[in-house]
């Protein structure tokens, strides 16, 4: 007769060393990489929407009108203030920075201003303009800060005239 022996089966110990070596080195990289993930979000205000605010006769109304032909900075009170065409194929932005600067020194309790784009801009230009249009680095303290010029952007299409009344156009601010 044959004896069977009985071989003791032992369970193998678990070895999780690699794994948590693993964890030990994902986490903080995946902590970090969510920091420089955020997803930027812009508020825009459209034309009419807003129920019970009306536009007084008296408010002035800034409006910046971007073509592709260029940049046109105009008000309900002077009407076309400045036009800025393309320099070198780009949109002049350095010029809309100074005259919206000019513009925010003589009204500085205006904060809306209306943005008409046309329907050929691309996405990168309108939201370098809206950029543009809301605030402007500014040197305090010796520091870069940015200060503000017109957060509350509305968007509007811009038609073949502007939006504003140019009965009175004047030019310079």
């Amino acid at each position: 007769m044959r004896r069977r022996h009985r071989r003791q089966h032992s369970q193998p110990e678990l070895d999780i060393t690699a794994f948590m070596n693993l964890m030990i080195v994902l986490v903080p990289v995946l902590l970090l990489g969510m920091v420089f993930s955020q997803i930027r979000m812009i508020e825009l205000n459209f034309p009419g929407m807003e129920s019970g605010k009306g536009t007084s006769a008296e408010e002035l109304q800034l409006v910046v009108t971007l073509r592709p032909s260029g940049l046109t900075v105009a008000t309900s009170e002077r009407g076309v203030i400045r036009s800025l065409p393309p320099v070198e194929g780009l949109q002049d932005f350095a010029g809309l920075r100074e005259t919206l600067k000019q513009i925010k020194q003589q009204v500085p309790e205006k904060t809306d201003i209306l943005l008409e784009v046309a329907e050929e801009i691309d996405y990168q230009t309108l939201v370098t303009t809206m950029d543009t249009v809301r605030s402007y680095p500014a040197v305090v303290a010796a520091s870069v800060v940015q200060a503000e010029l017109f957060p509350d952007v509305s968007l509007g299409n811009a038609t073949a005239g502007p939006t504003v009344d140019l009965a009175r156009a004047g030019e310079g601010v």
